[in-house]
């Protein structure tokens, strides 16, 4: 019987939409005001669902601390008050949309978190625009 257990996590981080290769109306034309040359920032929220077996010892699936701390260690103190776009070598050359940060979440956690276990991840940009990854789970 697999449970998941879920981490809350927020972090703010400014960033601008746009393709270097497109001139700036290309760029508003298909970003709008996320392509600001300006920036513009965002309170990003995200969930981390780490799914497994109940240990039969512990009764937990994960311990929530060690979670914490890989999410600190991995994502909050890297992204948090940064400028994506500017201040992180995940997207110097990666357009930060909501799609790609959660992907990079997830890629940045997956390999932290015990192969057992199933992990996912939800990210709000707004509280009404959010992104999942993996899709299928």
């Amino acid at each position: 019987m697999k449970v998941s257990v879920i981490r809350r996590e927020r972090f703010n981080a400014a960033h601008r939409l746009y393709r270097k290769d497109w001139d700036d109306a290309r760029n508003e034309e298909v970003f709008g005001l996320c392509s600001n040359p300006s920036y513009h920032g965002h309170n990003y929220e995200f969930f981390v669902k780490v799914s497994g077996e109940i240990d039969h010892d512990t009764g937990l699936v994960y311990d929530l601390k060690k979670l914490k701390e890989i999410i600190r260690d991995n994502i909050i103190d890297k992204f948090d008050h940064r400028n994506l776009n500017l201040d992180t070598q995940e997207f110097k050359d990666l357009n930060p949309t909501a799609e790609n940060i959660v992907k990079v979440i997830y890629d940045l956690l997956r390999p932290k978190i015990e192969s057992e276990f199933q992990v996912s991840i939800k990210l709000y940009e707004t509280e009404r625009n959010f992104v999942e990854y993996p899709a299928d789970q």
